[in-house]
């Protein structure tokens, strides 16, 4: 039996399982485990015969690899040992198209923590609030901070998409697991940190809240959708989820200020040459 303690990464784990694929290591044979959690080196035991000669060339399917860097993401304890036996079945053993066989055990959990951790990534993008604290003196590039604390581990997948978005500040996007940063020419990745670490209320808040009130229609009010699509969860490190349950308790009295304000009269069409001939055109199609 060999023992695989990896790094909970994607990158560790395909280094590994690219090294125990060539050498045609059944998935009986691994016991995969997190080098964090007690494992000690990489391989404890090497195999005395191998499958396959080292030297055969494995072809693993592209979409293979997208899905593979999405359920490293998760954090449950059987996916490096069904990641690697999905890859294993799909190469030595030559079920090439087992990725699209949504009926087989292995490959539904698989797309199943894909898709958890789809949304998690989806929930990054929408609730990051960045604060502003300070500038750099040198560059003259304002300097953000954002606490974040994601359900699972999907700071890499999810930061490109803040590196496009936000490429003139320089920003930092601190969570438990790990730290993203981006100061303009490249991004890169620390340790994650405790909640204490994380920058206190700026003025920032202010103005989020201030939009957040602004854009909220009590007409269209449905709490249960919106509790679905913003997990209370999130709501501790989102500014204007202060004012949420207030804008929620006073919805019935504005809609029914908004029932009973005299509708605002129609403007007359502006004497204008030009309106007046899409007008007429209007008029004559």
């Amino acid at each position: 039996m060999i023992t695989a303690a990896i790094e909970p990464s994607f990158t560790a784990w395909r280094s590994k399982a690219r090294e125990l694929l060539k050498r045609g290591v059944r998935p009986d044979q691994v016991d995969w485990c997190d080098v964090n959690a007690g494992g000690a080196g990489l391989l404890r035991e090497e195999p005395t015969e191998y499958g396959v000669s080292p030297t055969v060339e494995i072809k693993v399917p592209p979409e293979f690899l997208s899905l593979a860097a999405s359920v490293c993401a998760h954090t449950d304890e059987r996916r490096w040992s069904i990641l690697y036996r999905l890859l294993f079945r799909m190469t030595l053993g030559g079920e090439r198209h087992l990725l699209h066989l949504p009926s087989d055990p292995d490959t539904r959990q698989c797309q199943v923590w894909a898709k958890a951790i789809g949304r998690d990534i989806h929930k990054m993008h929408a609730f990051v609030r960045f604060r502003l604290i300070g500038q750099d003196k040198a560059t003259g590039r304002e300097q953000f901070v954002s606490w974040f604390e994601p359900t699972y581990r999907i700071v890499r997948l999810a930061t490109p998409f803040f590196e496009k978005r936000f490429a003139g500040m320089d920003w930092s996007i601190l969570t438990p697991d790990e730290c993203a940063h981006w100061n303009g020419e490249k991004l890169f990745f620390t340790p994650g940190m405790d909640r204490s670490q994380a920058p206190a209320a700026d003025a920032h808040d202010d103005l989020w809240r201030t939009y957040y009130r602004s854009i909220f229609n009590p007409a269209r009010l449905k709490v249960q959708a919106m509790q679905s699509e913003m997990p209370q969860k999130y709501w501790k490190n989102l500014p204007e989820a202060q004012i949420i349950r207030d804008l929620i308790a006073g919805s019935q009295e504005r809609v029914q200020e908004m029932l009973e304000t005299p509708e605002r009269p129609v403007k007359p069409i502006p004497d204008n040459a030009y309106i007046r001939s899409l007008h007429e055109r209007s008029e004559g199609s």
